[in-house]
């Protein structure tokens, strides 16, 4: 995906049953005009007989939206929980996706990472 739209900062596949969020998988690019770009064209595309509908999200930080219980796996409502369960990758496949962008990266992206979330809580919303 990085070759194709640009650099991926982070990834996150939802393993919900419910409508809102079944099959729903949540991509945040380096850049805007990157996930513009791959907005685009992923809206012109089918994966497994079903058209993508891709579109931009005001979010950048879903660690308010993950289910806190289901990362301790104690979350009672299961797959219909209306918070994301986050399908869980292995060590390996994250080394792969991650790992070399981390090294390259590591003290640039930290420092914007604070500032970002300074400037997330001070908005004042929800």
């Amino acid at each position: 995906m990085e070759e194709k739209y640009g650099e991926v900062e982070e990834m996150n596949v939802c393993d919900n049953l419910g409508d809102h969020l079944v099959g729903n998988v949540y991509v945040k690019f380096r850049r805007e005009e990157d996930a513009e770009k791959a907005v685009i064209d992923l809206n012109n595309r089918w994966f497994n007989g079903q058209p993508i509908h891709a579109e931009l999200s005001p979010v950048t930080d879903f660690r308010e939206a993950c289910c806190r219980q289901y990362e301790m796996g104690e979350c009672t409502r299961g797959g219909f929980c209306n918070f994301m369960h986050l399908k869980p990758i292995s060590r390996e496949l994250r080394r792969e996706l991650y790992g070399r962008r981390r090294k390259k990266h590591r003290s640039r992206s930290r420092s914007r990472e604070r500032r970002s979330r300074s400037r997330d809580r001070g908005r004042g919303g929800g």
